[in-house]
């Protein structure tokens, strides 16, 4: 997985009037727990460019009080009006220790069924897994080259090494659907 780097200062005083005020000057209130410690902070808001507004899933490597952590989005908080960034919490990822998080799926392979008039669907976007951060891919591979019309791929077909799929393992990821302009498969005699 790709990461990130961060660079924030502590917030001396937490609440809402603090926020906003921070919020005025361009800076977005953080808040960093999962590990010995909880962390408070503020980070510039044109940081967040490269780690939310992107389809990849990354993560973070948040510079603070000199200290260095690796860390996953966990929440984020937009205006309901403006959709402005107003709050992220982060996940500190401890080595070792497994985390859960949503990969984007992405089809290859071309599909006989498509080719024959079929309609893919893509059922899913992204796919919950759990596991060691360094074991963790930057995307779900999902292969359609052996679909054919009215066949799918099931979450309990897919493999990732060291990773487990937390997700019902009978969800459909992708279908060849059926259309009007389906061409019939000859038939042997």
């Amino acid at each position: 997985m790709k990461s990130v780097s961060i660079s924030g200062s502590p917030r001396e005083n937490v609440g809402k009037r603090d926020s906003k005020e921070q919020r005025n000057h361009g800076l977005i209130p953080c808040v960093l727990y999962g590990g010995e410690k909880q962390y408070q902070f503020v980070v510039e808001k044109n940081q967040f460019r490269s780690l939310l507004y992107t389809p990849e899933v990354l993560y973070a490597v948040i510079s603070l009080d000199g200290k260095e952590f690796k860390a996953i989005v966990q929440a984020t908080q937009f205006h309901p009006i403006t959709d402005e960034l107003l709050h992220v919490d982060f996940l500190e990822v401890i080595d070792g220790k497994p985390i859960t998080i949503g990969l984007p799926v992405r089809i290859v392979g071309t599909s006989p069924g498509v080719l024959r008039g079929g309609k893919l669907a893509k059922k899913v976007r992204k796919l919950k897994v759990r596991g060691e951060l360094q074991n963790i891919p930057e995307f779900i591979t999902v292969d359609i080259s052996g679909l054919d019309i009215d066949q799918s791929v099931k979450v309990n077909e897919l493999k990732i090494d060291n990773v487990t799929f937390v997700e019902n393992p009978n969800a459909i990821v992708a279908s060849v659907l059926s259309t009007r302009n389906v061409e019939e498969a000859p038939v042997e005699e």
